[in-house]
This record gives C-alpha cells, structure tokens and sequence, in this order.
C-alpha cells in the first residue's frame, strides 16, 4: 500500500452563492504549517466531527475544496437516529424551528391505488422523521465553529505518510500542512480513502433523480412520506416545510449513463419516467425550478472483513460516506455519518496529546465500534432497494399484494434507528 498519493484535478461540484459567516483560515502561500487535528472536507461529516470535536474541547481545521460550502443538493430525511446526533451537538432545536414532523407513511401502487398506510406514532412510538434541507443544515453546523475553523478553496492534491511525525497534505496551491490526525470526510469519491486502499463505490444498477419544489402559497399535502411503486421503478415525496416539497425518483439502470448537467433536459427525463404516476407527483416536478433537480447514480461500498482496509491507519481516519457509501434506500447515509462524528470524537477527544499509540488506540476503537453497525446496515439498504426495484410482473404483483399490505411492519423495520448519545457539553460550561 503506497504511503504516499498524488490526485488528479477533477471538476467542482455545484457551489452555492449564499456563504456563511466562516472564514479561510490559511493564507494562501506556499508555507507549511503543522496542526493536531485535519478534518478534509466540508460536508455533513465534516462539519459535525469538527463540531463534536470543539465541544469537547479539541481544536480541528477543515479543508474544504469550495470557495464557500457546498451547499448544492436538495434534502435528506433525518431519522431519530440523526437527530439525537444532532441533539448532541446543540443543533437540534435550532433545527427542528425550520421543518415539519412527518407523521406517517403512505405507500401506492403506480395506478395511485393506496397500499399501506403507517403512523409514527402508533407503529413506531418515540420515532423522529423530518426532511431537511442540505443547505440548511451545513449552515446551521458551520455557524456553531469557531471563526477561522474552515479553510475554503483548499483542495487536498497529494497525501504523504511522515512516520511518527504525523502525515502531510499538500494542497493544490502549494500549501503544505503536517497533521498528527487526519480526518477523511471527503464523500464517495474520497481520494484520503483511495490512499488507504480502499476500491471505488460500486454502482448498483439504479439511478435517481431529486429535486424540491416550492409552493410560494403554501404546499397542499399532509406531513407524511408517500411512496409509489411502478416496475423497475419508484418515486416518492415528503413535505420538508409549509412552502416546500422533497421529491425523488429511482429507476433501474444498466449503467451510470453519460452525466447530462441541462437543466431542461433532466426535468424532461424525469416527468417522462412518472407520466403513468398519479398527477399530484407529477405536479411537484412541475413546480420545481429546473437548476436544483439533480440524477445520480447510486453506489455502495460492502466493508468485507478481511478484504476491506481498515477505517483507519496510522493517524488518518475515515467517517461517512468516505468510508461506508450506501443507497438511500433507508434513509440512512447522512444519519450514520452524524453517529460517526460523535462516536469518533468522544474517543479520539481523550487521546490528544499522549501520543501516536494512544491516537491509533482510539481510532481502532472507533472502527471496531462502527463497522458492526454501518455494515450490515449497507448490505441491508442494498437489498431493500433490490427488492423494491424489481421489474418482474409476478414478483411486483407479489409486493403490492402480499409483502406491503400484509407483511411489512413499521416498528421492526425502523429498529436500525435505534441510537443513543450522551449531549457533548461544551468544554466550560456549568
């Protein structure tokens, strides 16, 4: 395994025009510094490990490759799971003002005929189900960090392993930082991860589209998620607050497919694939501006024992979806990577300063507590969504006659969002 990696350049994603009150850190010049904590990249993981961290009264710098947050993306749905991380973290409340509790589940057929229908409160007792927007989110977790904490415009070019010293980033722009602790928050694609070894995502033979809506007037659905099953293909919506409404479609795929970045061309390919759905569907895609409908393909990583690398190495470590990527299918991604970021903090807090034994010790705590958890919860996803997306007649005849009416329990099937964590009380306060 190399100990040291030089990545390509590669194209930014999309960056939001609204930029917080934080500010880059670095200057930009060819020095090299040396820091305890690195945290690379600025998305849901990296912001809420580096805010864990500062609760607990540990200093970190992110590298965010932007020039502000990246704020593109639409919503994710936060189960009890996230938000007792958020909780945690001091952001909950804060939250929860912004977005409706969904109350329930509604599942149909493409024909709009009704399935299944859940209640929280009834099926799943003390559940916590609200979509969020992405945006909203990063924001709200960045404005809670010290001044000075994120570095913008520092994209990581090549990783270098110093022994005992620590582990050097170089930047793209000639920066060089020596840091003891290393923490890769760098998403799917993560190259801190391509330098532990571990092979790209693999790609599960669906592909998604999402997008929100906005009702300037007033949005007209009950807070609960409706889910609509066709053959090979499924669509879905949730109100996030009074004015807005998260949408998604996934379809089954042969291949990720040529990524087409028009606007017009993706809401058209999008209304195409649900015209046989109920209209109230198509409605939201009509009412949702063409630049923030986004298609993916979606991926995984299976964390095979023995043939995966470890979550960690020699004083770099991986949290979320740089580690363990996984289908959305339940719901789970962003909440896992929120359970990262305390778990890793609350063992690496104890270990600063006594040494690399005592940091390494830490990080082997982190990864041995993690993988039983992100593991099996990856492989479940995956085949959730196998499930939902079959194109078989017989076999989707079969689910919307017998599983969803008749099998499917609410309660069971949420029990992965059982999670606690204690609140990380800011160092200094009473």
């Amino acid at each position: 395994m190399a100990s040291s990696l030089v990545f390509p350049s590669a194209p930014r994603n999309q960056i939001s025009r609204r930029i917080p009150r934080v500010a880059s850190s670095l200057a930009s010049n060819a020095s090299t510094s040396s820091k305890e904590v690195v945290v690379v990249g600025g998305g849901i993981a990296g912001l809420a490990v580096s805010l864990a961290l500062h609760r607990l009264g540990v200093s970190s710098l992110v590298l965010e490759q932007g020039s502000t947050l990246r704020t593109g993306g639409t919503s994710l749905t936060l189960f009890k799971n996230g938000w007792r991380v958020l909780d945690s973290l001091g952001a909950g409340d804060e939250l929860r003002q912004n977005f409706l509790p969904v109350k329930g589940m509604i599942m149909k057929s493409n024909d709009g005929r009704e399935l299944r229908a859940f209640s929280f409160d009834e099926e799943a007792p003390g559940q916590e189900v609200r979509a969020v927007e992405r945006r909203v989110l990063l924001e709200t977790l960045a404005n809670k960090l010290p001044p000075s904490t994120i570095s913008y415009s520092s994209k990581v070019k090549s990783v270098n392993a110093q022994g005992k010293e620590g582990t050097m980033l170089e930047l793209e722009d000639g920066r060089k930082i020596l840091a003891n602790i290393v923490i890769g928050c760098d998403g799917v694609n993560s190259p801190i991860a391509k330098w532990m070894g571990f092979p790209e995502a693999k790609f599960v033979g669906h592909c998604a589209f999402r997008g929100m809506a906005h009702y300037p007037d007033g949005q007209p659905f009950e807070s609960k998620v409706s889910y609509i099953y066709g053959r090979g293909l499924r669509a879905g919506f949730v109100p996030v607050s009074p004015s807005k409404i998260y949408w998604f479609i996934c379809f089954n795929s042969n291949s990720p497919g040529p990524k087409n970045t028009d606007p017009s061309l993706l809401k058209k390919e999008a209304l195409d694939l649900v015209r046989d759905f109920p209209s109230d569907l198509q409605d939201i895609i009509r009412n949702t501006q063409e630049d923030i409908i986004i298609k993916t393909p979606l991926v995984d990583r299976w964390l095979w024992p023995g043939l995966t690398p470890s979550a960690y190495r020699n004083g770099v470590v991986l949290v979320g979806d740089a580690w363990h990527p996984m289908t959305p299918n339940l719901g789970q991604g962003a909440c896992c990577a929120l359970e990262d970021s305390v778990v890793l903090a609350t063992k690496l807090s104890g270990s600063i300063g006594k040494g690399q034994d005592a940091v390494n010790q830490a990080l082997r705590e982190y990864a041995n507590d993690r993988w039983p958890r992100v593991f099996p919860l990856t492989v479940r996803a995956n085949l959730v969504g196998s499930l939902v997306q079959w194109d078989n007649p017989l076999v989707c005849a079969l689910r919307n006659g017998v599983l969803i009416p008749k099998i499917v329990r609410l309660g069971p099937f949420l029990e992965h969002t059982n999670f606690e964590c204690d609140l990380l009380e800011p160092v200094g306060s009473s």
